[in-house]
């Protein structure tokens, strides 16, 4: 994609354009993932998904039809200033589990994130300029000749729309709210004028709508050394993952000249989802035997260790 935008002076240069459109969209989603997830809190869950998953569904669509570099850019900050479901949804797994599920049910967010990150690579690269890949099926298609990059993101789009449907119709907030304090207010009044004593006149019993909300905690009483130490891990563990992820795709596509593979867009494609299936045999077959034999934090940090070379 970024070699039909002309915008590199050669072939060696594809990799950085490649790189700046991949770095735009955590950069842009780490600017506002915090004030998405404090909304959540104020307005509930559900409704800052949904604002997510709207915000993929027209970045998607910026994207397919981007005939620069600058307007792909643009897709991308947009997809990622509007993409606050990866902490939300976290929440809503923590808060529709207990602690006899919640293990398992945290294992489902990274398993559907690796499937979803290769699955999507997959689809793309098989998917990409239909008409030359395709020619018997959308050779007459002008949309998708001027459009080479649309088909995809619209396989994209419409599993965006499927799970926009599925959110406003079938899920239900999960976000807890504190009830509402009761106060008494109990009115002392004098009865009749010739009575010598004063009586409980009236009560009333007033409700107030508004819930109480839980006090804030600040940056700097989240942050404990515990947390430290895991966010630090992690860093670690999404760099050596986003360099390999990123890395791939150029070296697969690269002329064999410059020491790639010399891959074309279908070839990389399926390259991925191969390893697509691997990664449903880790997450559902050997993790959880792993897990059990040694036990996660045993697996953490040999996983880590991995990383190092």
């Amino acid at each position: 994609m970024v070699a039909d935008f002309n915008v590199a002076k050669s072939p060696k240069d594809i990799a950085f354009y490649a790189s700046l459109l991949a770095a735009a969209f955590p950069i842009c989603q780490m600017m506002t993932i915090m004030y998405w997830s404090r909304l959540s809190d104020r307005i509930g869950r559900r409704p800052v998904l949904m604002i997510g998953l709207l915000g993929y569904l027209v970045s998607f669509l910026m994207f397919g039809i981007c005939r620069s570099f600058y307007w792909a850019l643009f897709a991308r900050c947009i997809n990622g200033l509007l993409a606050g479901n990866v902490a939300v949804i976290k929440s809503v797994f923590a808060e529709i589990s207990d602690d006899t599920n919640r293990p398992r049910m945290m294992a489902l967010l990274p398993l559907m994130w690796n499937l979803g990150s290769v699955g999507g690579a997959a689809i793309g690269g098989i998917f990409a300029d239909p008409t030359h890949q395709y020619p018997r099926i959308f050779g007459h298609m002008e949309i998708f000749r001027v459009f080479p990059y649309l088909l995809p993101c619209l396989i994209g789009c419409s599993i965006t729309v499927f799970g926009l449907v599925m959110g406003i119709f079938k899920m239900e907030e999960t976000l807890v709210r504190e009830p509402a304090s009761r106060t008494m207010d109990i009115r002392m009044s004098p009865t009749s004028p010739s009575s010598s004593t004063s009586t409980l006149a009236t009560e009333s019993t007033q409700l107030l709508t508004e819930p109480v909300q839980p006090k804030q905690r600040s940056m700097r009483e989240l942050l404990t050394p515990t947390v430290v130490r895991v966010m630090a891990t992690n860093v670690v563990m999404g760099l050596g993952v986003a360099m390999s992820d990123q890395a791939y795709p150029i070296f697969a596509a690269s002329d064999l000249s410059d020491g790639g593979l010399g891959f074309a867009a279908r070839g990389i494609g399926f390259s991925l989802a191969v390893s697509g299936v691997a990664v449903m045999y880790l997450q559902l077959v050997a993790y959880p035997k792993l897990e059990r034999k040694y036990g996660a934090l045993d697996c953490y940090q040999r996983g880590q260790r991995m990383l190092i070379p």
